[in-house]
């Protein structure tokens, strides 16, 4: 029971100076993002973009693109942001100038 005033009290005190509003940087949520997709990477190749879409994920222009050109499977399975400019600009600026539909950076960009 003493424990659990203790760490509300530590709760109150750490939320204080950024009421507990604050959030995430963009570019730290975007960082974050593709490190954890290439660390997935590393235990195997990603679900394809035919598989994402079936999913429910929406793709980006860009992935869009490749999913209709007659690709294998390891093509479909990149991780196509590591070249887009999208991302570079998500992860350097605050609201980045980006809204291109499915791309995962415009959801992190705090508008």
């Amino acid at each position: 029971m003493a424990d659990d005033l203790d760490f509300k009290r530590l709760a109150s005190v750490a939320e204080a100076p950024y009421g507990p509003e604050r959030k995430a940087p963009a570019w730290l949520k975007s960082r974050t993002y593709t490190a954890l997709v290439q660390r997935q990477q590393e235990s195997g190749p990603l679900l394809s973009l035919t598989g994402s879409k079936q999913n429910g994920r929406k793709l980006c222009v860009f992935e869009e693109l490749v999913q209709i050109v007659p690709a294998g499977a390891r093509t479909e399975s990149a991780f196509f942001c590591k070249v887009c400019h999208a991302r570079l600009l998500a992860e350097h600026i605050e609201n980045a100038p980006i809204w291109w539909p499915g791309c995962p950076y415009v959801r992190f960009q705090n508008r």
